[in-house]
Formats: C-alpha cells, structure tokens, sequence
C-alpha cells in the first residue's frame, strides 16, 4: 500500500515561510489600523519580520512539510 502524503497546512504556508538557514519567518500581526493611539517604536517594530522563537519552531515545520 502507498504510503499517505503529507499535506501543506495552507493557512500556515500564507502567514509563515522557512528561510535558508532554517529559522521561521512571518509577518507580525495588528499593524495595519487603529496606529492612531501606537507609538512611533512599536509601529515601526511592527514593519520588521519577526523570527519565531526556538521552543516552537518544530512545531510549525510540521505544519509545512513540503516548503
């Protein structure tokens, strides 16, 4: 019998993405409205990529199997 491929979570695959060396990058969330009432430092920080941290990042490898 063949064995079951795995399959790409696609929500994962929108928002997450593996780079060279193997870290998890996405996009942080809550930037695009109500800026009004945020700081210059956080909007900023906002636009950066942000790095997923090390405890979790098997876990969300598993969700992209084939990236």
């Amino acid at each position: 019998m063949a064995k079951v491929k795995m399959k790409t979570n696609r929500t994962a695959a929108k928002r997450l993405k593996i780079t060279a060396k193997g870290k998890v990058k996405y996009t942080k969330g809550g930037v695009s409205h109500y800026n009004t009432k945020k700081s210059s430092k956080r909007k900023r920080q906002g636009r950066r990529p942000q790095y997923a941290p090390k405890c979790i990042e098997h876990k969300l490898k598993a969700l992209l199997p084939n990236e």
